[in-house]
């Protein structure tokens, strides 16, 4: 379904500021596959995101998605068919346009209200009403006058609106209290789930890693170093996850954020 074939990618390379950011890293993903990402500050985790997404072109290898090569196409090209999400509830969304413009914009209606019919905005009002956030009564409202919560959820929302081929959640947790952020990750779990999603998802809480999705992935320095799933992940523990670590990257994990929140 998606193929990442040997991926590599330098930033400022034939420099002293030369880094390998991802080093002939390949990936098989299935559809319907939910993969949760791990691994330390710098891992490559992001930035695997960012040639998903086609943030920036890699150096080498290339990027299949559904049987066709997108290793050079452009970054709004690949939006149509994959959906991100980010640690910051402020990104992926207008916040100085209405939920029901924004609802119009995920559409593909421009974010015109002139372009939206009366069925339209039911449809709106109907899918909104599913976040159980009361957000179907507030249509009018600002974006950017939500919570991060509220915020985050309707990004959720609009990026599988139209449902992508892939979807990519950066975080996008990260930077809610814990009772919000669990329930942005049971709506995750529930939409995914319901549309049949395949879906990649980063994050930093070893335990989540383990108990959400159907496969886990743990990458160290630009490379995938751990590939689990099934009967095996579901025998795994927080404790497995670091040992792993440290017989495949061949070092302790040091990462306070990570080691918190086990």
């Amino acid at each position: 379904m998606l193929k990442l074939i040997g991926v590599s990618k330098t930033f400022n390379p034939g420099t002293i500021n030369a880094k390998t950011v991802l080093d002939k890293l390949s990936l098989h993903v299935k559809k319907g596959d939910f993969i949760t990402v791990i691994g330390a500050n710098g891992a490559g985790k992001s930035t695997m995101f960012n040639a998903i997404s086609g943030s920036f072109y890699a150096d080498e290898g290339r990027i299949i998605l559904d049987g066709r090569d997108i290793t050079l196409q452009p970054e709004h090209k690949r939006a149509k068919v994959i959906g991100r999400l980010f640690q910051d509830p402020m990104r992926g969304s207008a916040p100085g346009m209405s939920i029901e413009e924004n609802m119009a914009l995920a559409a593909g209606k421009g974010g015109w209200l002139s372009s939206v019919s009366k069925a339209d905005k039911e449809e709106y009002r109907e899918r909104l009403a599913l976040l159980g956030m009361g957000l179907e009564d507030r249509m009018k409202h600002p974006v950017g006058l939500l919570s991060g919560g509220q915020r985050q959820a309707l990004t959720l929302l609009m990026a599988t609106y139209n449902p992508p081929k892939v979807l990519l959640l950066d975080e996008h947790t990260a930077a809610l209290d814990p009772a919000t952020a669990e329930k942005v990750l049971t709506l995750t779990e529930k939409i995914v789930a319901e549309g049949n999603l395949t879906c990649l998802m980063v994050t930093h809480n070893m335990q989540s890693a383990l108990e959400q999705g159907t496969r886990t992935l743990m990458m160290n320095e630009g490379r995938i170093i751990f590939d689990v799933e099934g009967e095996e992940r579901s025998k795994l523990t927080v404790e497995d996850l670091l040992e792993k670590f440290r017989e495949e990257a061949g070092k302790k994990l040091d990462n306070d954020r990570m080691l918190l929140s086990k």
